[in-house]
């Protein structure tokens, strides 16, 4: 992959010269392993990605908790059906009810309907998990998904009645997404970002880990300390000792040596 480095705000007070670093897949290249690096997509076309703070699961190590049992319990009576995109009739009734969802959950207009037949046309998503309430026939949720055959699913936009709010649908849905592609063989499941306490949920789960800039970790205490040291320094992360002495060993060396990223031999 190629990388490129788009320059943010500058914080010249304390020496912060950000960039945000996106992934461009080259010849050969699938999104599966830019997904393994790190990155995340920000074109639905697949064909650019960003370095971020995301949380993911390893399937292979995924066990129900009895929370996860707990709201499993709660959405007893709905069915699910995985559904590869090219079968998902994108009707304007469905059309609307995202709408609906996106207006009160994201803001109005926040997901113009532009964006969501954008989003129900390009690549980013190959299938669909449909949930269907078995009482009434209703569907009540469509969660959209990115696989790449067992290697991986990313878990992108769930939409549900919110109606339902009162048996955790959403979460529902999660939990049930990563049950049901763990007995289907998928090796890992990205579930977003974790950037707020408010993101937490995603880490409900046997398997999970979060990348930390270097690497893929499954320290959810380090997690944490991340979510709270914003509030409290401006230094960069690695800089800070109090990070390095807890996770780390107190080692600079460490870090370096965990990393997964690596520049290309200089040129002879």
């Amino acid at each position: 992959m190629k990388l490129i480095f788009s320059e943010q705000t500058a914080d010249y007070i304390h020496y912060q010269f950000a960039y945000a670093i996106w992934a461009i897949p080259e010849p050969g290249e699938t999104a599966g392993d830019i997904f393994e690096a790190g990155f995340l997509p920000s074109s639905r076309q697949l064909d650019r990605f960003y370095l971020c703070r995301q949380i993911r699961l390893h399937l292979n190590e995924f066990q129900l908790s009895s929370e996860n049992r707990r709201i499993l319990r709660k959405g007893e009576g709905i069915a699910i059906q995985l559904v590869p995109r090219e079968e998902f009739d994108y009707t304007p009734a469905r059309r609307t009810f995202f709408k609906n969802y996106a207006d009160v959950k994201f803001g109005p207009n926040v997901m113009t309907c532009e964006r969501l037949d954008s989003l129900f046309s390009n690549p980013i998503i190959s299938h669909l998990l449909v949930y269907t309430d078995k009482t009434t026939g209703k569907e009540v949720g469509v969660a959209t998904l990115y696989m790449e055959g067992s290697r991986l699913a990313y878990y992108y936009y769930a939409f549900y009645d919110l109606a339902y709010a009162n048996r955790s649908l959403g979460m529902f849905m999660m939990t049930s997404a990563a049950e049901i592609l763990a007995r289907k063989g998928v090796e890992q499941l990205y579930l977003g970002t974790c950037y707020s306490d408010r993101a937490l949920y995603k880490t409900q789960f046997e398997g999970v880990q979060f990348f930390n800039g270097f690497k893929w970790s499954s320290n959810l205490e380090e997690l944490k300390y991340l979510l709270q040291r914003h509030h409290t320094t401006d230094q960069h992360l690695v800089e800070i000792e109090a990070y390095r002495n807890l996770f780390y060993d107190g080692s600079l060396s460490n870090i370096i040596s965990e990393s997964r990223f690596k520049s290309p031999a200089s040129p002879a």
